[in-house]
């Protein structure tokens, strides 16, 4: 019996993670949250996985505030910097395999063309620079570390982009949404299922786990705009809305103008196969339905 423990359960992607882990027979999760376990606490990892014999840790717990991560600085670093490394070295003491979130973020979104693994970063903002520290940290204290960044994160669960559509959708009778920032939407739900894949084809073969950086997002491209526009299409929503520049919609931190990743490194080291935006947002916005 294989056993993975999951930080950062309570989350998007970590309550995607609990719906589909009981498909992986044989295999034991262990999810856990900062109530039950403080991954800044680098004793409290130790103890927890002491005599356990873990095999994975997933770790999407993050600091994801990215407006208030300016004026939190500290905090954000020592959940998504600080606390990686803590991790990456009580993994690497009891030869655990790690796979981390991380984010587009860590680019500087001037490019205009897909983001490969071997771009050089440049994050812009607090929250790009501590997940980016998390990443550097994370490469140099545990070997056995598979690093997934992803962008845009929705699912039918926490707060999100979509979920905020929905609502306002159908509150107003108009919407603002910009159509100058570009990128991929990722349904939480398809990243959970690529992460489970990685996992079941290591299970199979120790040699499949190939370490280093991946992107992870659904297939295609859009702006904010166009992923609204298809928000309330799919969920029959019959809302004005209209396209707007980034400089009309001043955020307190500047969002990336390009933010699409290439999938291509993940698709062919672990066999992914990942859906189009389009056709995830739909099989969310059902879910959302009938909620």
């Amino acid at each position: 019996m294989k056993k993975v423990l999951v930080t950062g359960s309570y989350g998007q992607l970590g309550s995607e993670l609990q719906q589909i882990a009981p498909q992986m027979k044989d295999v034991e999760f262990v999810f856990t949250d900062a109530d039950t376990l403080d991954i800044c606490d680098k004793d409290a990892i130790e103890q927890f996985v002491a005599n356990k014999s873990f095999d994975f840790i997933v770790n999407c717990a993050a600091y994801t505030a990215v407006d208030k991560a300016e004026e939190d600085e500290e905090k954000c670093f020592a959940i998504n910097c600080e606390a990686i490394r803590n991790i990456g070295e009580v993994a690497a003491s009891h030869e655990i395999k790690v796979i981390h979130i991380s984010t587009d973020y860590v680019f500087d979104g001037t490019a205009h063309v897909p983001y490969t693994e071997d771009v050089k970063i440049n994050p812009k903002t607090v929250y790009g620079k501590s997940k980016a520290c998390g990443e550097a940290d994370l490469k140099r204290v545990c070997l056995d570390a598979v690093i997934i960044r992803t962008s845009w994160l929705y699912s039918v669960y926490g707060n999100n982009f979509v979920k905020t559509m929905l609502k306002l959708g159908k509150e107003r009778d108009e919407l603002k949404v910009v159509f100058d920032q570009i990128g991929t939407p990722t349904n939480a739900a398809d990243l959970a299922a690529a992460i489970l894949q990685i996992i079941g084809k290591t299970i199979e073969n120790e040699n499949a786990f190939k370490t280093g950086v991946y992107h992870f997002s659904n297939e295609g491209v859009c702006s904010w705009y166009d992923f609204t526009i298809a928000i309330h299409r799919l969920a029959g929503i019959d809302c004005k809305v209209l396209p707007i520049e980034s400089k009309d919609f001043p955020a307190k931190t500047p969002r990336p103008f390009y933010s699409v990743l290439n999938k291509s490194k993940i698709k062919k080291t672990f066999g992914i196969s990942i859906p189009h935006w389009e056709a995830s947002l739909g099989s969310c916005v059902e879910k959302l339905n009938k909620q």
